[in-house]
């Protein structure tokens, strides 16, 4: 695409130098691009290269030794930790590779998720989560539980919570990791219709150079630098299929049902915060509050004191 548009992800200058004993690891080594409002841009390398690293530093996970970071005209580096967790909460949205849908929740639940905690009123949330649903091909899915899903249409759920909060940005970390190569490609054309339709500017990192074609730019990484930033805009995979209507309706399938895609899971290495686990801090700050057992009792706790305040003028 023409790199005229509005500057989302500006990047200067951005070191981050770690200590291993007496010798100084360079994870980024003077990193520096623009990303504009309605790109798709991948972040392309391998284990080691400093992807990782990179989305770390632009979700706010990681600061970093020296440069900035300025997203959506504000600079990452300058803020406290309690400020970047408001930030991600309303800016950000995340695509992760291993789903992170809450196993007792359906679909539904689960996209409205991150708008319990902005404190919108439930017909409000659970509207857009049903709209966004219908956008991704899932229309017969909506009372679906993760396990009741094949892995692309737990993705195609995971695409859907990214937006329901209408971010700046979407940071997609290896999302087709755990699917196989016929789902990965349905899920990347439904993120490129995502970005037309939407004019979203949606980043991923992966280290397949197949699915990065996908992209409008593949910025590739190596040894903590950019060593090349090509321009794929009238050359991206995918561009000729229907975007995003081929995995609404698949049958349940070998990368399937939650638990049986870990087959095909790339190492954890690659993943912002080490395993697919390990972007856990996004969630434990992040869009839908806290991971694990305890989160829907949690939103449940929520729901039930926004409604008994709903006659004080309460959320919900």
């Amino acid at each position: 695409m023409a790199k005229t548009g509005k500057p989302v992800i500006q990047v200067k200058d951005l070191y981050k130098i770690y200590r291993v004993g007496d010798t100084k690891v360079r994870a980024l080594n003077g990193v520096d691009f623009t990303i504009y409002k309605g790109e798709f841009c991948s972040i392309v390398g391998t284990s080691g290269s400093g992807k990782s690293t990179l989305l770390n530093m632009l979700a706010g996970l990681e600061k970093p030794t020296k440069g900035e970071i300025v997203i959506a005209g504000e600079h990452m580096e300058k803020k406290k930790e309690n400020q970047l967790v408001k930030f991600r909460r309303e800016h950000i949205g995340f695509i992760f590779q291993s789903f992170n849908l809450m196993a007792t929740m359906n679909a539904v639940e689960n996209v409205a998720l991150p708008l319990t905690f902005q404190g919108v009123k439930k017909a409000q949330r659970m509207k857009k989560a049903e709209a966004l649903l219908d956008m991704v091909g899932l229309k017969k899915y909506k009372k679906h539980k993760p396990t009741q899903m094949s892995g692309g249409q737990q993705q195609r759920v995971g695409v859907a919570r990214a937006l329901v909060v209408e971010p700046e940005i979407v940071f997609a970390d290896e999302p087709t990791g755990n699917l196989d190569s016929n789902t990965s490609e349905e899920v990347m054309r439904l993120m490129q219709k995502v970005v037309r339709e939407k004019n979203q500017t949606l980043v991923m990192v992966t280290h397949d150079n197949h699915l990065a074609s996908f992209a409008d730019r593949i910025f590739h990484i190596k040894d903590g630098k950019i060593v090349k930033i090509e321009d794929n805009t009238g050359k991206r995979t995918g561009e000729d299929s229907p975007a995003g209507e081929a995995g609404g309706d698949e049958k349940t399938r070998a990368d399937g049902p939650a638990g049986e895609a870990g087959g095909n899971e790339k190492p954890g290495e690659d993943s912002p915060a080490g395993e697919a686990g390990g972007n856990e801090k996004l969630w434990a700050d992040g869009p839908v509050g806290e991971i694990g057992g305890d989160a829907q009792e949690r939103s449940e706790k929520k729901e039930d004191g926004a409604q008994g305040a709903a006659g004080n003028g309460g959320a919900d």
